[in-house]
């Protein structure tokens, strides 16, 4: 019986010739990445199996989700990771102002490459199955596990396989299209199955429009998402990574519980309403509603927050002002994306626009820091997650979107269409 790409790596990495769907095995893994709020939970117990990290070069440790600190809390577990980072000689520890959101810096420093298998303590770990690698969010005793021993228990997942046909229009990104396939088969339409990606139509979306829908796996309940790697990942590796990395594919007869294809030309600008990612509706559908006052709008974050996503934001933003009830965030995922913001004149539109550009970190994703919204607020948000009380008070709202959405619902005061800015 044939197997998947995830089945493949994982069987590669559990030192077998094959697995099947339901199988519990015990695999390698190539990196451990913890964050400054999982990772001092995981360390207590990390020491009590071990004196060491499994290897130096593979355990990698990111503050991002509360800094800079916003109180004295968060600035103990920074502490604690960066102590416990030093202590152990870590190769990958990545330090405010030096780094930016984890999601976005490992594929960027090139910690991560095809092939691997990836375990992190956050569920959008996913985001590096745009790079044909397995890669997953665990919870803390996992992470603590992997990073004491070096290896982990899965079950291995069963599939369905995403066929993508067709060129996406104007103004339709990754984030539109995987608003759409959730919105196709729920938000636990792939609950702990691999979502992988096929077709054609691959060739037509970026790298960023890739990471972009592998990040948002885990919003249809997935273990994982994973693209096969083509000439354009090969590209980007060899631009990024200095590790041997090896591809996997899928067998001509893979097993797959489903089959579910997508004609890219037909998905529109898609956003996400409260309070599920699955919510979605089409920029047309919105249209034909009473318009949907806005009091923020928050442009980053690791599903949108590279180099692509602030161009195409800048795009839609140059020459107009942000609406007078309106205020907007713009947080680039890295400091080496800032830096390109900067070079490129993307800031001087940002802030000619009337948009605060923060320091790369995860704030306002989560309510964090940065952008906590009060009580019947709305939010239009470029991030991957819309629950109840996401971004700040239970009764405030999000609705997930592209960055061209963002951008022109941040003029026009309510949701709006990017096609027509210029109308405005």
């Amino acid at each position: 019986m044939g197997m998947t790409m995830t089945q493949k790596i994982l069987a590669a990495h559990a030192g077998l010739e094959s697995v099947t769907a339901g199988q519990l095995i015990e695999t390698k893994l190539d990196v451990v990445m913890a964050n400054d709020i999982t990772g001092p939970m995981a360390l207590p117990i990390v020491k009590q199996m071990s004196d060491k990290v499994f290897d130096r070069d593979k355990v990698v440790f990111v503050p991002d989700h509360f800094t800079p600190n916003k109180d004295i809390k968060s600035a103990e577990n920074s502490k604690a990771i960066r102590e416990f980072a030093k202590e152990q000689g870590l190769s990958w520890y990545f330090e405010q102002g030096k780094s930016g959101v984890e999601h976005a810096i490992l594929p960027e420093s090139g910690v991560v490459a095809a092939g691997e298998c990836i375990i992190g303590a956050d569920s959008h770990t996913c985001t590096y199955g745009a790079l044909g690698a397995f890669s997953t969010g665990v919870g803390t005793t996992d992470i603590a596990t992997g990073m004491a021993t070096g290896e982990l228990w899965f079950k291995v997942p069963s599939a369905i396989r995403f066929v993508l046909t067709g060129k996406p229009g104007p103004y339709v990104t990754g984030k539109d299209i995987i608003i759409h396939i959730i919105g196709k088969i729920g938000v636990d339409g792939a609950l702990y199955k691999s979502m992988e990606f096929a077709g054609d139509g691959i060739a037509n979306l970026t790298m960023d429009d890739r990471f972009t829908m592998a990040n948002m796996a885990i919003e249809a309940g997935a273990k994982n998402g994973i693209f096969p790697v083509d000439a354009l990942t090969e590209e980007y590796l060899q631009e990024h990574t200095k590790k041997e990395y090896k591809i996997y594919s899928a067998d001509d007869d893979a097993q797959y519980d489903e089959v579910v294809e997508v004609d890219l030309s037909e998905v529109r600008p898609t956003v996400a309403f409260p309070h599920l990612p699955g919510n979605a509706k089409t920029i047309d559908e919105i249209e034909e509603m009473e318009p949907i006052k806005i009091d923020q709008v928050v442009i980053g974050s690791c599903t949108n927050g590279r180099i692509t996503d602030m161009r195409k934001a800048a795009a839609i933003l140059k020459g107009h002002t942000v609406h007078p009830d309106v205020r907007v965030m713009v947080v680039p995922a890295t400091q080496k994306i800032y830096k390109q913001c900067i070079a490129e004149g993307l800031v001087d539109i940002f802030i000619d626009a009337g948009c605060a550009v923060n320091t790369p970190s995860c704030g306002p994703c989560m309510g964090g820091h940065m952008g906590v919204m009060a009580a019947g607020e709305k939010c239009v948000s470029t991030t991957n997650r819309n629950f109840v009380g996401r971004m700040g008070h239970v009764e405030s709202l999000i609705y997930l979107a592209s960055p061209e959405v963002a951008a022109a619902s941040a003029i026009a005061g309510c949701i709006a269409n990017p096609e027509k800015v210029g109308d405005r």
